[in-house]
This record gives C-alpha cells, sequence and structure tokens, in this order.
C-alpha cells in the first residue's frame, strides 16, 4: 500500500518521521532512498525522537551503523551510502541488526537491494523544486510488522 505525503519543510518532514516512529514495532525495517540533500537524515532525526532516543542522530556515514538504545525500541541506523559492495554488510553482521529487537533504518538503501526482506517499508523522498526549494514528496510502501 502507497501512501503519498507532501512536505513544505524539515520541520514537516521531522515530525511526519515521529509520526511514524509511534507505530514503529521490533523488527521492523526500514529501507530509505532519495538523492543526496533531500532529507533522509531529518527523517531518521524525525524517527528517533519519536522512539523517546535522546542521543543526537547524524547519518553514519563513515561508520555505515549507529546504534541507538536509550528509547522505547532500539534504533540501528545504517547508511549504505559508502558501501561499495553489498557483501560488505555481512563484515557489520547486518543480520544480527535486521532482525534483531528494535527498528532498522537504512539510508541508501537501494545500494544494498538484494539484502532487503522483501516485507521492509519503503520510503523514498524526492523534491520538486518546481514546487519550492524545500518542498519533499514523501512515498511510503507499508507492510505489515514482522
Amino acid at each position: 500500500m502507497n501512501t503519498e505525503f507532501e512536505s513544505a519543510s524539515w520541520e514537516e518532514t521531522f515530525e511526519l518521521a515521529r509520526t511514524l516512529a509511534g507505530k514503529a514495532c521490533p523488527g521492523q525495517i526500514i529501507a530509505l532512498d532519495g538523492d543526496l540533500g533531500v532529507g533522509k537524515t531529518v527523517f531518521a532525526q524525525g524517527f528517533a525522537d519519536g522512539l523517546g532516543i535522546t542521543e543526537d542522530v547524524n547519518s553514519p556515514t563513515f561508520t555505515i551503523l549507529q546504534v541507538y538504545e536509550s528509547g522505547r525500541l532500539p534504533l540501528y541506523h545504517f547508511d549504505a551510502y559508502r558501501i561499495g559492495d553489498p557483501e560488505e554488510m555481512y563484515e557489520i553482521g547486518f543480520e544480527d541488526y535486521f532482525y534483531g529487537e528494535g527498528v532498522t533504518l537504512i539510508e541508501w538503501a537501494e545500494l544494498i537491494e538484494e539484502l532487503l526482506p522483501e516485507d521492509c517499508i519503503r520510503i523514498r523522498i524526492e523534491k520538486d523544486l518546481e514546487k519550492d526549494f524545500d518542498y519533499r514528496r514523501i512515498t511510503i510502501h507499508e507492510n505489515h510488522c514482522n
């Protein structure tokens, strides 16, 4: 099932993610895609806030993975941007996180497409400069919780 949202600001993107986090359940995997600078990290920050995570959340571009455990569920925040080969994810032990007790959120998920389970939630963030510089279209393809 696809649902589309329009966001006119980073605050609206943050709030949408915050709201979605309220429905998150253990074992859920969220694949977050979109071009550079569309707001994937803002979305991740809002999602973390919605889980009650109190730590600063930044894109784990150089570390690939950040684990946050201060919320109602752990958040496993991956950034696949620097993954040269999906096999590198095995070195990190991604399966322990994907199928763990928390929620997994993956920025640049399209780069590890073959590792994603069929029932993951897909979220695509797109700009439309004809509408406005800050405008974002956020499309969510949701499946049931694992």
